[in-house]
């Protein structure tokens, strides 16, 4: 995939209506619908406000949660419009809808230096399906597209990649720099290039695997996909998660990385706990010895040195998933460790989003990482090398 894109600075946006996909997929509490974190909305300002300063007419849209039947009022976006306009210190103008008689009147009333909000994609059905009578729809509305939600580039929906099909289409800031570090990583990363994977499953992360075994020099393996590994390899792994159908696969893994000359490395010891709880009784065991009734849930001592040893003089590191049940304190040691390694590097750091991004967050050590994607999905599927329609559908720089 080619990752070199055209962004905002390479056309001329004043006086023009552009389209602007975000994502705005914020948290909400359950109760009361109060937004529990607005970093995606806070992520989305440099563009949103290079757009507003360069003249041009700012149509925003998102989707937000999963609404089952058309409009939810729970999943409304007028919550974001209102904290929007708070950080741009300025009104937002809310649709009712998002093209219908509201939404496109509104957008033909908008002056430059005007922004709007239409209401949430995914309650048009079509959205997800990618319809062609929406995406133009919703094109119609603009003289210039703008993808600026990294979070929603894996998935082919008529607000991320069909409204491209009907009008010029280029990144935000956002996207850009999400091209820069995980395409730069990829297609030329300075050597070493390390990448350490953690998280539950081998089956969720097999096509990352696959992809780099072809470009990585060394591979760090943690999380409870270790123990499939560790299985794999007739270790004894007690009640860990396990998951027998991948058995040949790892143990595929493990001789095609000796073959390439690709260092994998999986934990020597391992902490163990009696029930998966956070007051679980622990114990710490060589790998591959965990005793039945006892489960991983952290990478041991020993691992930790032997991976923090193995990023010290990396080129670049990728990091996807934890290294243990981080959310309990009494196993978050390993991914504590992990973290820790990575803020005295000099390697370009980058966390590919999800559980890690909110490890690297929760333990305060979020400003030393060199970038922090915004995706967790599309940050997975970037690392195994898929083509992503919400890029692929930008002009190419």
């Amino acid at each position: 995939m080619n990752y070199n894109k055209k962004t905002v600075k390479d056309v001329e946006v004043s006086g023009k209506k552009v389209l602007l996909r975000c994502d705005f997929n914020v948290p909400q509490d359950k109760e009361t619908g109060a937004i529990t974190s607005d970093k995606r909305i806070v992520a989305a300002l440099p563009t949103i406000q290079y757009l507003l300063d360069h003249n041009a007419a700012v149509i925003a849209c998102s989707h937000l949660g999963k609404p089952k039947n058309g409009p939810d009022p729970k999943l409304s976006l007028a919550p974001v419009a209102k904290r929007l306009g708070e950080l741009l210190g300025k009104p937002v103008i809310m649709a009712a809808d998002t093209v219908g008689e509201d939404a496109k009147a509104k957008a033909a009333a908008l002056k430059p230096g005007e922004i709007l909000l239409l209401e949430n994609t995914r309650f048009e059905k079509g959205e997800t399906k990618n319809d062609p009578e929406l995406a133009k729809a919703m094109a119609s509305m603009a003289e210039l597209y703008v993808s600026d939600a990294f979070g929603a580039v894996h998935r082919a929906h008529a607000s991320t990649a069909g409204v491209a099909d009907y009008l010029p289409a280029v990144s935000g800031f956002l996207i850009q720099k999400e091209l820069d570090f995980l395409g730069g990583a990829i297609a030329n990363p300075k050597r070493p290039l390390v990448a350490i994977l953690g998280g539950a499953k081998v089956s969720s992360k097999i096509g990352v695997i696959n992809n780099l075994l072809e470009i990585a020099d060394t591979i760090i393996i943690g999380g409870g996909m270790a123990y499939t590994f560790s299985a794999a390899q007739g270790g004894k792994v007690g009640d860990s998660l396990l998951e027998s159908d991948w058995l040949d696969y790892s143990k595929e893994m493990v001789e095609k990385a000796a073959a390439k000359g690709v260092k994998l490395l999986l934990p020597v010891d391992t902490v163990c706990g009696d029930s998966f709880a956070a007051d679980a009784k622990s114990q710490l065991v060589k790998a591959g010895e965990i005793p039945d009734g006892w489960q991983g849930l952290d990478i041991g001592p020993e691992t930790m040195k032997l991976y923090c040893a193995a990023v010290a003089d990396a080129g670049t590191v990728i990091w996807n998933g934890p290294m243990g049940v981080f959310e309990f304190p009494a196993f978050a040691k390993g991914t504590e460790a992990m973290a820790e390694a990575l803020s005295k590097t000099s390697a370009i750091t980058i966390i590919g989003g999800g559980d890690s991004a909110a490890a690297v967050e929760q333990l305060g050590y979020a400003s030393k990482m060199t970038h922090i994607s915004t995706g967790g999905g599309a940050s997975l599927e970037f690392l195994e090398g898929k083509n992503l329609p919400g890029v692929a559908c930008l002009l190419d720089a």
